[in-house]
């Protein structure tokens, strides 16, 4: 992951527009997304939870497999066109994952009886033959939780795309879009802080080696150092932009 910073012209080469600045285009570069697949929760957990319970663990995942693998598709296309479509799908799937979680954690509740009862699977959108499987509901949780961060990432993408406005302007990030990729950048960083520092010690050693690459402490606690990186640079442009803008 990586970003880039440019300024575009805005003075369509007379310098009368000059004012309306811009931080420019800024880009945000993450792995591919990991995807959950789907299982059969109510024949692994069949008398073992209250019905109820697992038919909305059910309802909940099934959403998420569903808007996941939609949000991996859209992903997949050309920067531009992805992030124009995303935004309102983004925000769908981080609700869904969020309303997901709570539930997913009853499993490594209760003293840990439902723990290893699902046989969870995920895999790489850009890497299909990279499938993970699991009977782990810690790894459900990592995995929720990564997917939970490069959802955000996906959402800062889409934020500071420049757009136009129609006051005769250049294309530009708003400022309402600049303060709400602030707020993107540190549920990013803090739903992977959380994924090191609360869930990756739940799982044993033999089993974190077999966690794929994405899933990996060092691979984790990178991705949370540069979203925050990404944080910073931008704030930095931020403080610089005013001192180019009444020149």
């Amino acid at each position: 992951m990586g970003c880039g910073l440019s300024t575009p012209d805005n003075d369509g080469g007379g310098g009368a527009r000059r004012k309306q600045g811009s931080v420019g285009d800024v880009v945000v570069f993450l792995p591919g997304l990991r995807a959950p697949m789907g299982v059969d929760l109510s024949q692994a957990l069949a008398g073992r939870l209250d019905k109820g319970a697992v038919e909305r663990l059910s309802a909940l995942r099934a959403r998420v497999v569903d808007m996941a693998m939609q949000e991996s598709a859209v992903a997949l296309k050309p920067r531009r066109k992805a992030a124009a479509r995303q935004g309102s799908s983004t925000a769908n799937l981080l609700q869904a994952l969020e309303d997901y979680l709570p539930l997913l954690l009853g499993l490594v509740k209760e003293g840990g009886e439902l723990r290893h009862s699902v046989q969870f699977v995920w895999t790489n959108q850009e890497d299909k033959a990279e499938e993970t499987a699991m009977a782990d509901a810690w790894y459900e949780v990592l995995s929720v939780l990564h997917l939970m961060a490069m959802v955000c990432l996906l959402q800062a993408n889409s934020l500071l795309l420049p757009r136009a406005y129609g006051d005769g302007y250049g294309p530009r990030v708003s400022e309402e879009s600049r303060r709400a990729t602030v707020d993107v950048f540190l549920k990013a960083s803090g739903y992977l802080d959380c994924a090191i520092r609360q869930v990756l010690p739940q799982i044993p050693s033999e089993l974190r080696r077999q966690l794929p690459v994405d899933l990996a402490e060092g691979n984790l606690k990178a991705l949370s150092l540069q979203a925050l990186g990404q944080l910073m640079k931008f704030e930095m442009a931020q403080l610089v932009l005013p001192l180019f803008q009444n020149r």
